[in-house]
Order: structure tokens, then sequence, then C-alpha cells
């Protein structure tokens, strides 16, 4: 059984960051590819952010820039550095891993909300 623990999030006023994390225990393959995804209430889940084993990455156009993505394999767990926060990067966040692709395996969600 996999299982994969957020944490990191929380209430952040505009212009702050946050650090999210998510670590991936239990039994499986080696991880290729580990992400996150969130979803704004009333919108559908949006990618945000995706590394490779080797590193590679690719960003939402959104969040480019102000948003870095790593991970740590030998600890299994993936991070996502927010700066910046903007009000419309309120949302549930879910971290993602997977073999060729994202979607094997999910987080349960963590709530991001940017607010004065």
């Amino acid at each position: 059984q996999v299982q994969l623990v957020e944490s990191g999030g929380g209430l952040v006023q505009p212009g702050g960051s946050l650090r999210l994390s998510c670590a991936a225990s239990g039994s499986f393959f080696r991880i290729n590819v580990m992400g996150w995804y969130r979803q704004a209430p009333g919108k559908e889940r949006e990618l945000v952010a995706t590394i490779t084993r080797g590193l590679t990455t690719n960003y939402a156009a959104s969040v480019k820039g102000r948003f870095t993505i790593s991970r740590d394999n030998a600890k299994n767990t993936v991070y996502l550095q927010m700066n910046s926060l903007e009000p419309e990067d309120t949302a549930v966040y879910y971290c993602s891993i997977g073999g060729l692709v994202l979607g094997d395996y999910w987080g349960q969600g963590i709530q991001v909300t940017v607010s004065s």
C-alpha cells in the first residue's frame, strides 16, 4: 500500500510564501514522475508542476517564475516552494506520483489559502 502525506499548507497573505512537502511511503516501483495539482472551488483540477527522476521540471504558465518544484529521491519526497502568492493560488493542492506519468497515487490534499 502506498501512502502520500502532504504538509505545509495554511493561510498566508498575498505576496507571502509557503513550502509544501509530500512524502511517499509503502511498496512501489521506482518513482519517475512526482508533481502537484490543485483544485480551486468551482474549478477543474489543474496541473501545477512536475519533476522527473532526472530533475526535469515543468510548470503551469500561471505559476512559472513564482513556484519551484524539487525532490529528494532518497527520501521519496517532493517539495513545492511557492513565492509571491496571489489570491488566485487559493486551492486544495494534491501531490501525485507515477511510474510514467502522474496519477498512479494521490495524496489526500492540503488547503492553501491566500488572503489578507
